[in-house]
């Protein structure tokens, strides 16, 4: 129960922070895009050497999806981490949405830009859309398999984590908002609503097929079959 509920907490920090970065400073210009990109990708810092030692700090269905694929967690604990992380991302997307309420700022129910929900309009449509989460989360995970594998960046797997979700957002603010997330998505689209909500199954769809993508991919260069290593 103590990785679940890490999970928990990691998902609603991350939810809490991010797209309250976004929410508060914006991102219609680079300086915010910057600004949120940084706040995804430190917030997954803080909180990899925060829990990483309890539940190893996935804080997205879509990682937790890849290692589970890769065989490194049983199913059990990934449905629990699932849960976990659902729970988070609903409960730091309320605590944002009282905020905008008690202070006025963007994120009110209906609004569009409220509380740093996911959209499909500026990547073309929902075909857009699953193409730049799918590729994005996959590169996402496939970063986090190899820095956590069991030859891979040990100490500093957090760091490079972090740098590369600050970099998939700066490409992909502007095109879907950047889930890679799932949990990140529905927690906001619950309390926005309107397209937002009906639009949020792009952004666990996609983001899941990424990860499961990235394992299949991680478990080839993995494989030590003759086959292979010809």
């Amino acid at each position: 129960m103590k990785k679940y509920f890490a999970e928990c907490i990691g998902t609603m920090v991350l939810t809490l922070l991010g797209c309250g970065t976004a929410v508060f400073v914006g991102c219609g210009e680079p300086a915010g895009v910057f600004a949120t990109a940084a706040a995804f990708g430190l917030a997954v810092i803080a909180m990899a050497y925060t829990i990483g030692s309890i539940s190893g700090c996935h804080i997205n269905p879509a990682i937790t999806l890849g290692v589970a694929l890769s065989g490194r967690m049983s199913w059990k604990d990934a449905c629990g981490y699932w849960v976990g992380q659902f729970i988070g991302g609903i409960i730091g997307a309320a605590i944002l949405f009282w905020i905008c309420s008690a202070t006025g700022a963007p994120g009110a129910m209906g609004d569009p830009a409220g509380l740093g929900t996911n959209g499909v309009a500026n990547a073309g449509g929902v075909g857009g859309a699953i193409l730049v989460e799918v590729v994005a989360t996959f590169l996402f995970v496939l970063v986090v398999l190899g820095t956590t594998a069991k030859n891979g960046a040990g100490n500093l797997a957090g760091l490079a984590i972090g740098l590369t979700l600050i970099l998939i957002h700066l490409v992909c603010i502007n095109l879907t908002g950047t889930s890679v997330n799932p949990a990140r998505s529905f927690g906001p689209a619950l309390f926005v609503g309107g397209q937002a909500l009906k639009d949020v199954w792009v952004f666990i769809v996609a983001p899941l097929a990424g990860g499961a993508l990235a394992a299949g991919v991680w478990k080839c260069f993995e494989c030590e079959c003759k086959k292979c290593e010809k």
